[in-house]
C-alpha cells in the first residue's frame, strides 16, 4: 500500500501503523502503577550511578592529576586530564552505536544491563591504579583506558535511557516522566559533589591528594553492582515485531531518518556545550577565573544543582502543557542572548553569593532543554530504530562539543583569550536556535503520540 511502517504508543502500547497491523504487546502495556514506578526506579538507578562514575572523575581531578600525570604546572596537569576526559566523549558515539543496535535488536534491558556492567569496570580500574611515581607513563594509559570504558557505558546508557523512559510513559505525562533522565543525571552529578565535599571535609588536602580521591570510584563501582542486580528484573518494552524489523536497520535505517538525525545532531551539540559549561567546566572555572576557592566553589556547585534537579520535573510538566518545540525555542534563544553577559558576570563575581545566581540563572535557563532532551529525541524515531536513533547522533555530538568543553575552555584561558569561549557557547546556541525554529510540532507529527510524518 505504500505507506511507511512506523511505531506511536498510547498508554504503554506500541501500535505500527503500517496498514493497519498492529504490533505485539510488551508486558509494559499491562503494568500497573506500582510496576511502572518500579521500571522508573531501576532505569533511573543505574542512569544515576553510571553518571555519578562518570562525574566524579571531573570533580576529582584537581587531586589525582598531580599523581597520575607528570609533575608539571597544575595548568598543565589540568589539561592533561581533560584531554583523557575529552578522549572518554570519542567513546560514546560507539558506546551509541553498539548498544543502539544491540537495544533495538535484542531490546532494551539486556543493552542497559551489560552498560552499567562497563561501568563498574571502568571505575575499578581509575580506584586501584597506581601513580606515576610508581609505574611512570602506564599510569596515564590505565586511566586512559578506564575513562574509554566508561565513555563506551555513557554512550550506552544514553540512547537506551531515553528510549527506554520514552516507551514506559503515559500520554500526557511524556514531559514529566521524561524528565527523570535528566533528573537522575543531575543526581548522580550532585552526589558524586557531594561525595567530594564530605571528603573534605574529613580529610586533610594531603590525603584527598595521596589516596582519598579513590574512594569515590570504589563507591560507584560498588553502587553499579546494585543497579546490575536491579536491571536484571526489569520490564521490556520493545515488542519481538519490533526487534525483528530492527535487524534492517543501521546505516540504511537512519537515512531514512535523515531530518530527525539532523535535529538531534544540532540540538545536542547546543544542549550539551551549555550543559557541560555550566555543570563539569564551571567547578574549574569558579576556582581559576572568578576568584573562589575550591570549599566555596564546591557549594556553590552544589546548591545550584540542587535547584536545577528540583527545576527536572517542573520544567518536564511545563512542556507537557506548553509543548517541546516551545520548550526548545526559548532554551535556544535564551542561552544564545544570556550565556555570554552570565560569564562574564562570574568571572568577575569574587564572592559565593554572587556567583551562586549567576549559576543558577544559568541553570534555569538549561532547565528548558534537560528535561525534554531525551524524550524529544526519541519522538523523532520509530520503535524498531529508536535507541540507535537516539543514541548514535547525540553520541557524535557530545563528542565533539560536549566532551570538548572544558579542553577548550581550558586551552584558550592558557592562551590569554578566556572569553573567546564564551562567544563560542553563545554562536553554537545560536545554531540550535535555528534549528528549533524551524523544527515540527512532535505532538503532531512526532511517532510516540503523533503521525510520524517529522520526515514527510
Amino acid at each position: 500500500m505504500g505507506i511507511p511502517s512506523y511505531s506511536t504508543r498510547d498508554e504503554g502500547r506500541a501500535v505500527a501503523i503500517n496498514g493497519g497491523i498492529n504490533e505485539p504487546e510488551t508486558d509494559v502495556a499491562n503494568l500497573d502503577a506500582g510496576g511502572r514506578i518500579k521500571a522508573i526506579f531501576s532505569a533511573c538507578a543505574g542512569n544515576m550511578v553510571e553518571w555519578f562514575d562518570f562525574f566524579v572523575y571531573a570533580y576529582t581531578a584537581i587531586y589525582f592529576a598531580p599523581v597520575l600525570f607528570p609533575a608539571e604546572s597544575q595548568t598543565a596537569q589540568l589539561i592533561a586530564s581533560a584531554a583523557v576526559f575529552a578522549v572518554g566523549f570519542l567513546m560514546r558515539p560507539i558506546g551509541g552505536w553498539v548498544f543502539g543496535r544491540i537495544a533495538d535488536t535484542q531490546g532494551r534491558k539486556i543493552a542497559m544491563t551489560i552498560s552499567v556492567t562497563i561501568m563498574c569496570a571502568g571505575s575499578l580500574m581509575i580506584a586501584v591504579v597506581p601513580s606515576y611515581t610508581q609505574i611512570g607513563l602506564l599510569a596515564p594509559i590505565v586511566l586512559l583506558g578506564a575513562r574509554l570504558l566508561q565513555g563506551l557505558s555513557v554512550g550506552a546508557e544514553y540512547g537506551t535511557g531515553a528510549t527506554y523512559l520514552s516507551e514506559i510513559a503515559t500520554k500526557g505525562r511524556r514531559g514529566f516522566y521524561g524528565s527523570l533522565q535528566y533528573t537522575t543525571i543531575i543526581a548522580g552529578q550532585l552526589l558524586a559533589l557531594l561525595t567530594i565535599i564530605v571528603l573534605q571535609q574529613i580529610l586533610s588536602p594531603a590525603q584527598l591528594g595521596e589516596w582519598g580521591w579513590r574512594i569515590p570510584f570504589l563507591l560507584g563501582a560498588a553502587g553499579a553492582v546494585t543497579v546490575f542486580l536491579l536491571r536484571r528484573s526489569m520490564v521490556e518494552t520493545a515488542t519481538p515485531h519490533s526487534r525483528s524489523r530492527a535487524e534492517t536497520g543501521g546505516l540504511q535505517g537512519l537515512a531514512r531518518h535523515r531530518k530527525a538525525v539532523t535535529l538531534v545532531f544540532f540540538f545536542t551539540i547546543c544542549g550539551s556545550l551549555y550543559f557541560y559549561t555550566f555543570t563539569t567546566y564551571m567547578q574549574k572555572f569558579l576556582v581559576l577565573s572568578g576568584g573562589l576557592d575550591a570549599s566555596t566553589a564546591s557549594m556553590v556547585m552544589s546548591l545550584a544543582l540542587i535547584l536545577f534537579m528540583i527545576l527536572q520535573p517542573l520544567f518536564g510538566i511545563l512542556s507537557d502543557r506548553i509543548g517541546m518545540r516551545t520548550h526548545m525555542r526559548l532554551f535556544t534563544g535564551l542561552a544564545t542572548l544570556a550565556v555570554v553577559p552570565i560569564l562574564y558576570g562570574i568571572q568577575n563575581s569574587g564572592s559565593g553569593p554572587v556567583a551562586f545566581a549567576l549559576v543558577a540563572l544559568g541553570l534555569v535557563i538549561a532547565a528548558f532543554y534537560t528535561p525534554i532532551a531525551g524524550l524529544l529525541k526519541a519522538d523523532m524515531f520509530p520503535i524498531e530504530i529508536r535507541a540507535l536513533g537516539v543514541g548514535f547522533p547525540y553520541a557524535v555530538g557530545n563528542a565533539l562539543f560536549g566532551g570538548t568543553a572544558e579542553y577548550v575552555a581550558l586551552n584558550l584561558r592558557s592562551m590569554g583569550m578566556e572569553n573567546a569561549y564564551f562567544y563560542y557557547v553563545a554562536l553554537v546556541c545560536f545554531v540550535g536556535f535555528l534549528f528549533a525554529v524551524k523544527m515540527p510540532d512532535l505532538r503532531r507529527r512526532g511517532y510516540l503520540d503523533g503521525d510520524g510524518r517529522i520526515d514527510g
